[in-house]
């Protein structure tokens, strides 16, 4: 079929969705990603000519390259209509080059959603190419390329091969190792609380002890404890002294941006940071919706801003009116302001349309689809809600000099939390109605001895957040960041918290020692906002690489001079190579740690460490249930007997039989508690942190 107009955008599935929207007279085609990048087995960059990038056609990309130019051939004019970001403008300017498309004709299209009105209105409003967003695509490839090849064949030739150094990924390493550091060196300190039931017209409520003589007071030790309750009366009544109402509002959050998307999908739906963006991907592209054929459902998922557009509002303000009435519709939309260094390039993650309510697509979506979907529509609606409004009422008891304080709230109007419920959403804790000059008697009183905590290690979520917060990375670095470093096995993912790896200390030690630069959280920042600076035309990008480089490079000179080379030793396995009856080692791998044999490279005999749980194997009552790691690193629960034992499971079996059905046991651990239940029945048990 002849066609017109050829538009050329990344995926296939993108492509799909765009060509339904689109008329015969155009082709829609995908680019399958970059097509040009930096040469793999060589730096690629021209030190002696300003930094100039050697670009070469990715491997593997020729027969796309082919079919793209015989595509554009025939076309009248062609569109480039990759993603409305850094690394879409560099694939647009890279397709255009290589199709010989003229400077002067305009032919780059954005658009923020795959609608049918967005991708025609884009269509016919055709842009020149934005060079500010291709320099500053091109002075982060240039700048992580130096970082990555100069200071990675150190790591090499000094710790061992395989390794890599990256820009942001070394920054992260570091603030884990950090964390790690203070865990190590944290000292618990001891302190006590006393909680107290007391009764107030036969309805009991709770108090905790708050200060004596009319000061407030922290209790350090038992003794400071005990001299509090010998001043306790358990017959005499209690005063209260003093009782305070209020009404507190409880405003909605702003929509998604990538970070809070990211971590509130890994709090709420317990998705890993890829799985999320994933699935958002898929999302934006298009879902086929039935007769109504593929439609992108969310707006572009890498931004970093919690705008919406009037369009937007509109439509969600009349869906609030329509759903819930008019009394949970915001009278006056919230100002919003962006976090200091967001660009605001694209509006907030939110549903293209509003009135595309989750339940009345559900049967089209996959159940990851549909629960990514159902939270960011739902945090959009409930953006442009009211309130909610809680009455609060705090009340002060004091007997002989000893003052305990009870906090109650209830809530009052539902507002924004009818759609969208926080993840701190707290329970009512309703109070009896209480005057001053009251009494109340106390019925029990619970002394209790505590330690304080040390910080807790990152999940995936708190290190996406802090990296944010420390203007380390933009929306589309987390989460491969977070992948590289995993894959480097530099860290470890434990119980869902990252733990850095032996090897992870050494790399983060040799580039905190001569590269303090590239591990400075401040350092980092102001290079992020240098080159925010270059998309903005505020400065050249050939600038920001020349002031790193220069004292970069006296780095490296002075790192391959001083860095004394470090033998990771193999440690002794304890036992001998079936094979040829050496001693077995433990070796470091890009997996983690495994059992080699010491006769390597004459004998190759491997074999993986697996943790042994001392609990006998449910299904066959031979073998040993033993943890081992998906090709993933996810980790399961098998027989050591396997192949023989086809036993495996996701959650770890506790050894004991359910008695209702008799299946086996597991563990299942959630951020507050943690429950065993049984693998086959809906039997529980619930065991408190």
């Amino acid at each position: 079929m002849a066609y017109k107009y050829l538009v050329i955008v990344e995926s296939p599935a993108k492509a799909k969705t765009i060509e339904k929207y689109l008329g015969r007279n155009y082709k829609v085609v995908a680019s399958l990603g970059h097509i040009r990048d930096l040469p793999k087995s060589r730096m690629g960059v021209d030190f002696e000519n300003n930094y100039e990038p050697d670009y070469i056609t990715i491997r593997g990309k020729g027969p796309v390259i082919k079919d793209l130019k015989k595509y554009a051939k025939k076309a009248e004019k062609v569109f480039l209509a990759a993603d409305p970001d850094r690394e879409g403008e560099a694939i647009a300017w890279h397709l255009s080059y290589l199709l010989d498309l003229r400077d002067d004709e305009k032919n780059r299209v954005v658009f923020n959603e795959i609608t049918k009105d967005a991708v025609k209105n884009a269509l016919k409003n055709p842009r020149d190419l934005d060079e500010n967003l291709i320099d500053s695509q091109q002075a982060r490839r240039v700048l992580d390329r130096i970082v990555g090849y100069q200071i990675s064949p150190l790591l090499w030739k000094k710790v061992k091969r395989g390794l890599s150094a990256g820009r942001v990924q070394s920054v992260a390493l570091k603030i884990i190792c950090d964390r790690e550091d203070e865990i190590k060196q944290f000292k618990p300190e001891e302190y006590w609380t006393i909680d107290g039931n007391f009764i107030k017209s036969r309805k009991k409520f709770k108090a905790s002890f708050y200060g004596v003589d009319g000061k407030k007071k922290a209790l350090a030790d038992q003794s400071e404890t005990q001299t509090v309750l010998e001043r306790i009366n358990k017959e005499e009544p209690w005063t209260v002294k003093k009782v305070t109402k209020k009404e507190r509002k409880r405003n909605p959050q702003n929509p998604f941006t990538t970070s809070s998307l990211q971590q509130e999908a890994a709090g709420k739906l317990n998705f890993r940071t890829r799985k999320t963006m994933m699935v958002a991907q898929q999302l934006y592209e298009g879902i086929s919706l039935g007769k109504g054929g593929s439609v992108g459902l969310i707006t572009y998922m890498r931004t970093d801003s919690t705008r919406l557009s009037d369009t937007a509002k509109a439509e969600a303000t009349q869906l609030i009116h329509d759903d819930y009435g008019e009394e949970y519709a915001a009278v006056k939309a919230r100002a919003v302001k962006n976090k200091e260094g967001a660009q605001d390039a694209h509006e907030a993650i939110r549903a293209t349309s509003a009135m595309r309510r989750p339940e009345d697509i559900k049967q089209y979506l996959s159940k990851d689809q549909y629960k990514l979907y159902n939270l960011i529509w739902s945090r959009f609606i409930a953006s442009l809600m009211k309130p909610a409004i809680y009455d609060t009422m705090r009340v002060d008891l004091e007997q002989n000099g000893v003052m305990f304080r009870a906090n109650g709230s209830k809530i009052k109007f539902d507002g924004y939390q009818i759609v969208y419920k926080d993840s701190s959403r707290e329970k009512d804790n309703i109070l009896p109605e209480m005057e001053e000059n009251d009494e109340v008697s106390l019925d029990t009183i619970e002394p209790e001895q505590h330690f304080t905590q040390p910080p807790a290690r990152f999940s995936e979520a708190t290190l996406i957040k802090t990296l944010e917060e420390n203007g380390v990375g933009r929306p589309s670095t987390y989460a491969p960041t977070l992948e590289t470093i995993q894959r480097r096995y530099y860290v470890a993912l434990k119980n869902k918290r990252f733990e850095p790896t032996e090897l992870g200390g050494i790399v983060n030690e040799m580039i905190k020692e001569f590269f303090p630069n590239i591990v400075d959280v401040n350092f980092t920042a102001k290079m992020e906002k240098d080159l925010d600076s270059v998309e903005e035309g505020k400065i050249e990008w050939v600038e920001i690489i020349d002031q790193f480089y220069t004292p970069f490079k006296e780095e490296v000179e002075k790192a391959e001079k001083e860095i004394e080379e470090v033998e990771i030793e193999d440690e002794p396995a304890g036992f001998d190579c079936e094979k040829c009856g050496h001693p077995m080692v433990i070796k470091i791998g890009r997996y983690g740690k495994f059992y080699a044999c010491s006769n390597f490279p004459d004998c190759r005999n491997t074999k993986p460490i697996v943790k042994k749980l001392e609990i006998t194997c449910p299904l066959c009552k031979k073998g040993e249930v033993v943890e081992r790691k998906s090709k993933k690193n996810r980790i399961f629960y098998g027989c050591d007997r396997y192949p023989d034992c086809e036993f495996t499971s996701w959650d770890k079996p506790v050894g004991r039989s359910c008695p209702k059905c008799d299946h086996f046991l597991v563990e299942k651990i959630t951020k507050k508690q943690s429950q065993v239940k049984c693998s086959n029945c809906d039997y529980e048990e619930e065991v408190q942190k």
